[in-house]
């Protein structure tokens, strides 16, 4: 799994003109799903990023009840590494990815963590103002 990890001090998801998941301070976190990924790896992951301390004064969202939007991404698995149009081969299909993502998102909540999230298989626009710049990419 793969998660990029932006400290935003706003970002929201809108489907269909209506906002679906919103935070104010917080961790606007993209998920990628691959082939090889386990309930585990979501864990691990989900740990991992509610635990990155790139909030001030390198506190971590854990540490300061920091919200966080989660929005699946499958683009993360984007290989374009041979010609200008990226393969998505390496993503898993979304009856794996689905359950990994609510997977991640549940242990971040058994954490105690508020999660928002987008809506899984449809056109989201994800907005977001990010703070620092900080954006961090993780693997699993």
């Amino acid at each position: 799994m793969r998660a990029l990890v932006q400290t935003v001090s706003r970002a929201s998801v809108t489907v269909d003109d209506t906002v679906v998941g919103s935070i104010g301070s917080g961790l606007l976190v993209l998920v990628g799903v691959t082939h090889t990924d386990t309930v585990p790896t979501a864990q691990t992951l989900a740990r991992k990023v509610h635990e990155l301390r790139i909030l001030p004064d390198e506190k971590s969202a854990f540490e300061v009840g920091a919200p966080l939007l989660v929005v699946s991404q499958f683009t993360l698995y984007g290989d374009a590494r041979k010609g200008r149009r990226p393969t998505w081969i390496a993503a898993a299909r979304p009856e794996v990815a689905e359950p990994l993502i609510a997977a991640f998102c549940q242990h971040l909540r058994d954490r105690g963590a508020v999660v928002e999230t987008g809506r899984f298989r449809t056109h989201m626009l994800v907005e977001s103002v990010n703070v620092g710049p900080h954006t961090v990419m993780l693997e699993i």
